[in-house]
């Protein structure tokens, strides 16, 4: 059941840029302070649009001729109304913005859960993706797509094997969806990075699953984060069907944790009030210094389109 979204989260903009800028007392009032996280309500288009702008315009991240791997959550073979998977006109529209910019190709890329034929036709991503010139859309589903590297700093992780795209696209942007996990509490960014490693079935079984999640992502650091909230599965997750929350929302940020901790705030998750410190996996990323979880710490712009 989709409800319309609660708009706790946007009602002190003007409050959240006097505090912003008040954590930031180095600047002086003439000069921008950077954004940290770009938080948009509206229609897809004009709020990946604007929050892209928020936190520094696409030409920031994306160059002439450059390839751009685009990571969204394709794992299950569920319609997008289940939200357990990335809005494919979320990642169609980002495709656009990243060719328009001046990208060379793009390769929307996961390593699925399911078959991937399955997910590919019945999430919509291959519907949405077919007309678009110079993007493929590519199955992580061969050995041979990964190579292994060293974990420096794993504990639960020594080594693992990532997939091979990643050092060859000039750019990497991570585009989670918004839901709830039976095993981690929530699946945004940082868990979403598992789609880019082979051996998926060693987090779960053969290791500690939050410090293997947090560890890889001292491994693999996107340029960018787009958390797809347009909807947000709250209960039942990853796979669904559960409680569905319309919230219409695109959140953007260079700082992986930072997202994630955001993220917390948009939903009660399982019926549960969280915290960075009390999801497992992020707060293991807090010790590990994977980026900024204390949002007072942050310049968060909320607005509307």
């Amino acid at each position: 059941m989709l409800k319309k979204t609660p708009r706790r989260f946007f009602l002190k903009q003007a409050g959240a840029s006097v505090l912003a800028t008040a954590a930031h007392p180095l600047y002086a009032a003439e000069d921008p302070v950077p954004v940290d996280l770009g938080v948009v309500q509206g229609k897809i288009q004009p709020a990946l649009e604007k929050a892209l702008q928020l936190v520094g315009g696409i030409e920031k991240f994306i160059k002439p001729n450059s390839t751009v791997l685009l990571k969204p959550n394709i794992s299950f073979p569920n319609p997008e109304i289940y939200a357990s998977t990335t809005n494919p006109q979320v990642v169609r529209a980002m495709a656009q913005i990243v060719l328009n910019a001046g990208a060379k190709r793009v390769i929307v890329a996961d390593h699925t859960m399911r078959d991937p034929s399955l997910c590919f036709k019945r999430t919509g991503i291959q519907a949405a993706l077919e007309e678009l010139e110079n993007v493929k859309l590519l199955a992580l589903d061969k050995d041979s797509l990964y190579e292994e590297v060293p974990v420096d700093k794993g504990q639960a992780i020594k080594k693992l094997k990532i997939c091979k795209l990643l050092q060859r696209a000039d750019v990497v942007i991570n585009m989670p969806c918004a839901k709830s996990h039976v095993a981690t509490d929530v699946s945004f960014g940082l868990k979403n990075l598992m789609g880019l490693i082979w051996d998926r079935e060693y987090f779960h079984s053969g290791t500690d699953l939050h410090t293997a999640i947090a560890e890889l992502a001292t491994v693999i650091k996107p340029h960018l984060t787009i958390l797809d909230a347009t909807r947000a599965l709250e209960t039942n997750g990853p796979t669904g069907p559960g409680k569905v929350q319309e919230l219409n929302t695109i959140v953007a940020g260079v700082d992986p944790l930072a997202v994630d901790a955001f993220a917390l705030d948009l939903a009660n998750w399982n019926n549960r009030v969280l915290t960075a410190t009390t999801v497992k996996h992020l707060s293991h990323a807090i010790k590990l210094e994977i980026g900024q979880a204390d949002l007072t710490k942050l310049n968060i712009i909320k607005t509307t389109v």
